[in-house]
């Protein structure tokens, strides 16, 4: 199982590769591409948003 199937909406999630490295938040978004890429929309704690690759994050804590 990936990394990728882990991640669902409202997971609290910290980003470890890619241009965004060491940026945290919640997952709000998540899209599949044509080309089969996951790609999810990361809210940080001051309200940015960001879009990163779902291969580059790891789950810190899941939605209760």
């Amino acid at each position: 199982m990936n990394a990728e199937s882990n991640i669902k909406d409202g997971n609290r999630c910290e980003v470890v590769g890619g241009v965004h490295k060491g940026k945290s938040g919640i997952v709000k978004d998540i899209n599949t591409s044509k080309t089969g890429q996951v790609t999810i929309t990361v809210v940080q704690k001051d309200g940015i948003r960001f879009k990163t690759l779902a291969r580059n994050v790891v789950v810190l804590k899941e939605q209760c």
